[in-house]
C-alpha cells in the first residue's frame, strides 16, 4: 500500500467512485467542491435516487471535461456508450477550465431537455461560465443528434461567497431533476431557496455516512 493510501485513507467505496478522507473534508468547511464529491453525487443519483427513471442521464464533471477535447469519433462513440442520444433530460457539470489539466475556478450546470429542444444554463456566478457553456453545446449538439436546439440561461440563486459554486450545482441538480421527474420539462422549475444551499454540506456528510463511509 502506497504512502499516499496511508495518509489520505479511503472514507468511502460506492460504485464507480472512490472518496478519500481528503475529499469528505471538503465538506466539512468553506471550501470549494472538487470532481470527486459531484461526481460521487452524480452517480447516488443515477444509481439510487433515480434507477427506475431511465430518462434522465447525470454526466460527471470529469466526462464533461473529457468531451471537450475528444475528436469527434471519440465524443460520438463516448455519447453513444452513456445512450446519450436517446436521453430526453441529460445534467452536465460544466467547469471553466479551457485545458487539459486539472484545474479551473468554478462549476455550473447544463442541462438538456430534450423534449423542449433547449440547453438550460444554470449559473450562480452572474455570467461567469457563459462562454465556455456556449463552446461546450456547440461541441456536443450534432453529436446528441440536436442541431436545432438552443441554449437559453436560467436566472437563479447566486452564491453569497466564492466557495460554494459546486455546492450550488449539487442543489439545482436536485432541485430540476426533481421537477423533471414530475412534469416531465424544466421550463418553469422553482428557485432555490438559500435554507437548502446552507443545509447541503451536513447533508452530504449523513449520506456518505449512510452509506458506509467514514466520516
Amino acid at each position: 500500500m502506497s504512502s499516499y493510501s496511508h495518509a489520505d485513507p479511503i472514507a468511502l467505496s460506492f460504485n464507480e467512485t472512490c472518496l478519500r478522507t481528503s475529499d469528505v473534508q471538503l465538506l466539512c468547511g468553506p471550501y470549494w467542491l472538487n470532481d470527486q464529491i459531484i461526481s460521487f453525487y452524480y452517480e447516488y443519483l443515477e444509481r439510487v435516487k433515480y434507477k427506475h427513471n431511465a430518462d434522465l442521464l447525470f454526466i460527471p464533471p470529469e466526462v464533461t471535461q473529457c468531451m471537450k477535447f475528444s475528436d469527434d469519433g471519440e465524443l460520438e462513440t463516448l455519447l453513444n456508450q452513456l445512450e446519450a442520444p436517446k436521453k430526453p433530460f441529460i445534467f452536465f457539470v460544466v467547469n471553466d477550465n479551457e485545458t487539459t489539466h486539472a484545474g479551473g475556478t468554478h462549476w455550473s450546470l447544463l442541462v438538456f431537455s430534450r423534449p423542449e429542444k433547449t440547453f438550460f444554463h444554470f449559473d450562480s456566478w452572474g455570467n461567469n461560465n457563459s462562454n465556455c457553456s456556449q463552446q461546450f453545446v456547440q461541441r456536443i449538439k450534432d453529436a446528441l443528434n440536436c442541431r436545432n436546439c438552443h441554449m437559453k440561461p436560467i436566472r437563479c440563486l447566486q452564491q453569497a461567497n466564492g466557495y460554494d459554486c459546486g455546492i450550488h450545482v449539487i442543489c439545482m441538480t436536485d432541485n430540476i431533476a426533481d421537477y423533471v421527474n414530475r412534469y416531465e420539462c424544466v421550463e418553469g422549475v422553482g428557485p432555490l431557496h438559500q435554507d437548502t444551499i446552507s443545509a447541503k454540506r451536513s447533508d452530504l456528510l449523513k449520506l456518505i455516512q449512510s452509506l458506509g463511509g467514514k466520516i
